[in-house]
Order: structure tokens, then C-alpha cells, then sequence
């Protein structure tokens, strides 16, 4: 077979970003030659979102863009909005293979046998079928991977559609993600991103647990980092933190989702925990982490939230002061029990709301950057440089900005923060 090019184009969360990496490499070992997602190719392969409407429509538009600018290259596309409406995507011209995230694995053979001339596969997917595991890791020249240990979800939140894209929760055994570490520790990577839907939840399918895993990935040698990418308020433990804050492998950094803090708003979306046992789990944290980063997810325009309650969740925010807020605007997604309740919140008003929350949020996060300016930290320097500098990460998640040194890539490096800008950045003098 000649050479041929193909692109990735990936949509929604850190998980998929893994996987679609994982999907690369298997093209890059069949000799295809990987090219920019702008570039003319051969194939292009879609790793889709459907978190909101808007992905799917992102989705939608990056299809039509790559058929208009390749109209004779092969467009495969997998991921959750193909898992949820296959037989939508199939009918968008240029579509020439669909697979659910069961089959997500299969893309590179049905690529190839597409090339050979037998066909192109349309593939729906029930969620009762959705019981493999996609084994992945992100890999490449980025100082760090992301590595999925966990896939699904059991908690079936009344807006959520995750259920129904990626099935139940289930895991491969630790000893099989302690060899992708290794493997990933062998590629020169330093930093470890746990993944996965509902990460904390991991063991369902081995009887282990997330705190043996926690553990097992602390062993391993060639990985300076790790840090949690998202995990649930009930599912963070006492014993977690107290690991996280002996480990000097595991960061001060978590990703802790809020999505309301009225505890009526919470109820209706079906969370499994209410504002004062979220407000003592970050509690808990800053006890053994006084440098902790706190990303707290939420979402504005819930049916039901009227100004009052929408207060409450401003003020909850204000009073818990994390150290950033990633904010969305509610999006119905057909299916879920959230569609049928009253007290529709008008887009407009959303919007409103979401701008208050990120006027907070740029507050929080410049309050949280200050204080560590005139102060040494150890940052992880990655291979981007813009304008002459270079950007990393300390522990606890702040950018420092320094000039370019090609010694300092991938190395964490003892620094000074002088000062921050309007974004956050902080500039770095190299110490060490």
C-alpha cells in the first residue's frame, strides 16, 4: 500500500484525547504519515463529544470542512455523538465509516479494509453492548500523557447522556495500567493525567480499588507526576487526600465537579452529594494541602434555577473560593429525564449567568496566582514556544512563562515567580 496521509481531530474530554492517540499510533506502525488536522490527507479520523448540542454541531462543521477541502478522502468517525445518533452522522456527506465507541479499536481495520475496496461500515451500538474496554494513552512529544484507567458510568446525573454513549462503569486490572505507565515512563514522558468518565469509581470490573491503584502508579519508576484529572465529591476519600498529600509523586491539583451549589438544583440533577459535603470535602483537602488547586466544574440555566437559586450557587462559589471554575451553560440533550422538567431557563439568561461566573473565576484564579508570586516552585516545561518562551506547570498549577531553553524541556526545574499578567502567566527565573 502507498503511503497514505491521515489526520485526527478530537472533540470533548481528556479520555478522548487518549484514545485518539492511542488510534494514531496504531495508523503510524501501518506506515500511514500522520499530518496537521488542517492538512490536505487521505483519511481523517473524528473522535467525537456529545456533552452539549454544541459538540455535536462542532462535530457536524468539521466534517463538512474536511469533505470540502478532501472530497475524496476516506472520513471515519467514532466517539460518543456516534455512539448516540450514528445513522445522523452516516447521512452527512463524505461519511464514509461510523463506530460506536464499543468498536472504537476497529477503526484502523476498517480504514484499511475500506482502502482495499470491501465497503464502508455503519456501526450502532446498544448501550447493554457497551462492555469492552479501549485500553489507551495519550503519547507523543508532550512532558505529559494521558493515561484512561476507568471507562463508563453508573450514576446516570438526569442531564447526562454518558450512560448511553459509554455504558457502565468498568476497568482493566491495575497490573495492565502499570504497564502502560512503564510503557509511557520508557517514552520519556514525566507526567501522568489519570483519566477516565467516572475515574474515582474505578475497580468495578476487577474488585480493586482506586487507592490501590493510586499506589501501584506511585511505584513506578520514570514518572516525576500525576494528577487526577476529574474526580466525584463522594468518591474523594480521606484516605485519597491523605495519600495525594504524602506522595511527592501525586500533585496538589484536583478537578472536583460542583455543577450546582443549590442543594434543590442538585437533587433534581440527580448528584450524589449536597453543598455541605462538598464544602467539607475541599475543607478536608486544604488541611493537607494548604497549596492546593481546586477546579470546580458547574453548570448555569438548569430548569428550575431562578435568580434566587442561581444566587446560591454565586455565592457558594464566592464563599468556597477555588481556584478556578469551568462553567457551562445547561444543554437538553434527548433522552435524559432533564428534558421533561419545568422552569426552562431562557439562553439569554444563561448566558448572563455564565459571564457573572467567569467574572468570578478570573477573580478567584488571579487571587489564587498572587499569592505564590516572590516565591520558589518546581515546574515541568513543555516543548511549545511562543514568541521565545517556553510554558510548564508547578505542582499545585500554575503556568510559568520562561525564555526558551532547549535544557529545560521536559526537566522540572527549580524557579522563582517574579510576576503574573493579565491571564495568570507567571514569569520564571530558572534556579536550578
Amino acid at each position: 500500500m502507498e503511503h497514505k496521509r491521515v489526520n485526527f481531530h478530537t472533540l470533548g474530554c481528556k479520555l478522548n484525547f487518549s484514545e485518539t492517540s492511542t488510534i494514531a499510533r496504531e495508523f503510524d506502525k501501518g506506515g500511514f504519515v500522520r499530518v496537521a488536522p488542517d492538512a490536505a490527507t487521505d483519511i481523517a479520523v473524528i473522535n467525537s463529544c456529545s456533552v452539549t448540542e454544541h459538540a455535536d454541531k462542532k462535530c457536524r462543521n468539521i466534517i463538512r470542512k474536511i469533505h470540502r477541502r478532501n472530497p475524496d478522502a476516506v472520513i471515519a468517525v467514532t466517539g460518543c455523538y456516534a455512539q448516540l445518533k450514528p445513522n445522523e452522522i452516516a447521512a452527512i456527506e463524505g461519511v464514509d465509516i461510523v463506530l460506536s465507541n464499543n468498536d472504537k479499536g476497529d477503526i484502523y481495520k476498517r480504514v484499511v479494509e475500506l482502502l482495499a475496496g470491501r465497503g464502508g461500515i455503519v456501526s450502532s451500538c446498544h448501550v447493554e453492548d457497551l462492555t469492552r474496554f479501549f485500553a489507551a494513552f495519550s503519547s507523543g512529544d508532550r512532558t505529559r500523557a494521558f493515561l484512561k484507567v476507568q471507562d463508563g458510568c453508573d450514576y446516570k446525573c438526569s442531564y447526562c447522556t454518558i450512560h448511553y454513549a459509554r455504558g457502565g462503569s468498568r476497568n482493566i486490572p491495575i497490573a495492565d495500567i502499570v504497564s502502560q505507565a512503564r510503557e509511557i515512563a520508557a517514552g520519556g514522558q514525566r507526567e501522568i493525567v489519570i483519566t477516565g468518565v467516572n475515574t474515582g469509581d474505578f475497580g468495578r470490573s476487577t474488585g480493586e480499588s482506586f487507592i490501590e491503584l493510586l499506589r501501584a502508579l506511585d511505584a513506578v519508576e520514570g514518572i516525576e507526576r500525576y494528577r487526577i484529572s476529574s474526580i466525584e465529591p463522594n468518591l474523594l476519600t480521606d484516605e485519597i487526600i491523605a495519600f495525594c498529600a504524602a506522595s511527592s509523586k501525586f500533585q496538589h491539583h484536583f478537578h472536583i465537579p460542583l455543577q450546582s451549589g443549590s442543594d434543590r438544583i442538585l437533587g433534581l440533577m440527580r448528584r450524589r452529594y449536597t453543598t455541605a459535603k462538598y464544602a467539607e470535602r475541599i475543607a478536608r483537602i486544604r488541611e493537607s494541602m494548604p497549596d492546593v488547586f481546586i477546579g470546580v466544574d458547574v453548570i448555569v440555566g438548569f430548569p428550575g434555577e431562578d435568580d434566587a437559586e442561581f444566587g446560591r450557587t454565586y455565592d457558594f462559589l464566592d464563599g468556597l473560593a477555588p481556584s478556578f471554575l469551568h462553567i457551562f451553560p445547561f444543554s437538553e440533550r434527548p433522552g435524559t429525564p432533564a428534558v421533561e422538567l419545568p422552569g426552562k431557563v431562557q439562553p439569554s439568561e444563561a448566558t448572563r449567568r455564565v459571564q457573572r461566573l467567569e467574572e468570578l473565576s478570573a477573580r478567584l484564579h488571579g487571587d489564587f496566582c498572587r499569592r505564590y508570586v516572590g516565591s520558589q516552585a518546581e515546574v515541568l516545561f513543555e516543548s511549545t514556544v511562543r514568541g521565545g518562551m517556553m510554558y510548564g506547570y508547578t505542582g499545585n498549577y500554575l503556568r510559568a512563562v520562561a525564555p526558551y531553553d532547549a535544557g529545560a524541556v521536559n526537566r522540572i526545574c527549580r524557579v522563582r515567580l517574579l510576576h503574573m499578567d493579565e491571564n495568570g502567566d507567571i514569569t520564571a527565573e530558572i534556579i536550578a
